[in-house]
C-alpha cells in the first residue's frame, strides 16, 4: 500500500488540535515521529493496534458502501485512541507538513518504518 495514503487517511481521521496555518517545527516533528514508532514499535499490543488500522484503511479505500465505510472509519477512530497520545501529536504536526517536501518525506518515511511489523 502506499504509504503517502496511508499517512494521508490517517491524517484524514484524526482531529486537528493546532491552530490553522501554523507551521510545524520540523526538528520537533521527526523527534516525536521517531518516538512514536518507538513506542508503537515496542508494545505488541500498539503493533497489533496499527496494523488492524493499516488493514482497515485499505478496505476503507476499496469500500463503495457509505455505511460500511462510516463503520471502519469508526473502527480505525477506536484504534488509533489505543496507540497513546503520541500518536495525534504527530499525525496533527503533518497536517500542516508538505509531505513531498523533503523533509515531509523523511517522517513519512519514518512513520512507514512500522509497516514493517505488520508483514
Amino acid at each position: 500500500m502506499n504509504g503517502l495514503l496511508v499517512v494521508a487517511i490517517l491524517l484524514i481521521s484524526t482531529p486537528p488540535l493546532y491552530a490553522q496555518g501554523q507551521q510545524p517545527n520540523v526538528a520537533k516533528l521527526k523527534a516525536d515521529a521517531r518516538n512514536l514508532v518507538g513506542v508503537i514499535g515496542s508494545d505488541k499490543a500498539k503493533t497489533r493496534s496499527y496494523c488492524q488500522i493499516l488493514d482497515l484503511i485499505a478496505q476503507l479505500d476499496r469500500e463503495k458502501d457509505s455505511k460500511k465505510a462510516k463503520a471502519l472509519s469508526q473502527k480505525i477512530d477506536q484504534l488509533q485512541k489505543q496507540l497513546g497520545p503520541e500518536f495525534p501529536a504527530v499525525t496533527n504536526g503533518l497536517q500542516h507538513l508538505d509531505l513531498n517536501s523533503p523533509d515531509g518525506r523523511e517522517v513519512v518515511l519514518i512513520i512507514q518504518s512500522l509497516n514493517q511489523s505488520c508483514d
